[in-house]
């Protein structure tokens, strides 16, 4: 809503360059004017439909002309001498300025929207890969769009599940790095407590130091060869240890070691007087970061720990070297089928684009909900 809201208002406004805006606007128009009609088109070639639009985006671009060399003119003193300033003026050329979007949208929908449609049916209907680029695309992208669509719902379910995983081990690993000794610990929990340290200090130090890419190719053949080791065939072990179960862990551990340093930093962010305040009023050290601590870090990391959501849909990509059957595998088949490789790697930008966006707005709306405010950019690769 209040995306539509500053839409409205950006639209019922005077701008001060409405000339340049609209002018690049109906230079684009012009350019679909010029594009062959297809089948598809409603706007004949010739004919009122289509001179009259094409006449007023021309008689527009000639206006901003005249409008620029008065502003060159009076260049001083434009806004209190030219009557292009004036109230009335500025409210006729945003009226003009909607006349122009509507041509330039006319033209669109004819000769781009409908030009694709055309072109979509051309190329589902065809028997054999067309030569162009974008009749290929769409050839290839329905033809292949079994392996495409499995390619997808494995990704999605790799980040997601291997998200929800990371965040409970992450828990555990956070919880394991923020102890410290306490006057009423023994020696042998002083002891725990320190291996405890330095073994989350080791795994957050390596895991996050090395390629995930590494950390897959390890996982798998370690799972296969222990397997194997029990005295199992290669089909049984494949059957146990299979490539998603092997890209699921990766995932997981991986993300562990970047979402335990998130929470880590949430709960250093909450003041120290309030564990100091929670422990005056008799509670342990663990009651303390359960009950007061806890709960506020995680929530000053939810930002940051549902990005990494949108870090394993772009992360996953590189467990198709292990055999997952995930979008860039799938893509990396169908090149190999046409071998056209340009086609269809537009084909995974796009999609890797579109969950990306979609998982952020969905994300955010999610912190929104829980009281965090999100980021407004997409988050880098861990």
């Amino acid at each position: 809503m209040k995306s539509l809201e500053r839409l409205a208002s950006f639209c019922a406004a005077d701008h001060r360059y409405v000339f340049l805006g609209t002018s690049a606007i109906a230079a684009v128009g012009l350019w679909f004017s010029q594009q062959a009609p297809t089948p598809m088109s409603a706007l004949a070639p010739l004919g009122i439909a289509q001179d009259l639009p094409w006449l007023v985006l021309w008689a527009w671009l000639a206006v901003s002309a005249v409008a620029l060399l008065n502003k060159l003119v009076r260049w001083r003193d434009y806004a209190a001498t030219s009557p292009l300033a004036r109230p009335v003026a500025k409210r006729a050329e945003r009226v003009g300025s909607y006349v122009v979007v509507a041509c330039t949208l006319l033209f669109f929908v004819d000769r781009g929207a409908l030009g694709f449609a055309d072109l979509v049916r051309v190329s589902v209907a065809s028997n054999s890969n067309p030569s162009d680029f974008l009749s290929s695309l769409v050839y290839m992208t329905w033809e292949s769009r079994r392996f495409f669509v499995q390619g997808i719902g494995i990704t999605i379910a790799l980040a997601t599940f291997g998200t929800i995983i990371a965040f409970f081990l992450a828990l555990g690993m956070c919880f394991l790095r923020i102890q410290q000794a306490d006057r009423v610990d023994n020696d042998a929990i002083r002891f725990l407590k320190s291996v405890g340290r330095g073994f989350s200090r080791a795994y957050s130090t390596v895991v996050r130091g090395t390629p995930m890419m590494v950390q897959g190719l390890l996982i798998y053949f370690a799972g296969f060869s222990f397997l194997r080791g029990l005295g199992m065939d290669t089909g049984q072990a494949n059957q146990i240890w299979s490539t998603f179960t092997a890209g699921l862990v990766t995932i997981s551990l991986n993300s562990t070691a970047y979402m335990m340093e998130v929470l880590r930093g949430g709960i250093e962010s909450v003041d120290a007087g309030q564990a100091e305040a929670a422990r005056s009023l008799g509670l342990s050290q663990w009651q303390a970061m359960r009950k007061v601590v806890f709960p506020q870090g995680i929530k000053y990391a939810i930002p940051a720990l549902t990005n990494e959501l949108i870090i394993n849909i772009k992360d996953s990509s590189v467990l198709s070297v292990i055999g997952v059957f995930d979008l860039m595998y799938a893509t990396t088949t169908v090149a190999g089928i046409y071998y056209r490789q340009m086609e269809v790697y537009c084909v995974a930008l796009v999609v890797y684009l579109c969950l990306t966006l979609i998982a952020s707005r969905l994300l955010e709306a999610f912190g929104k909900r829980l009281g965090a405010q999100g980021t407004k950019t997409l988050p880098s690769s861990n």
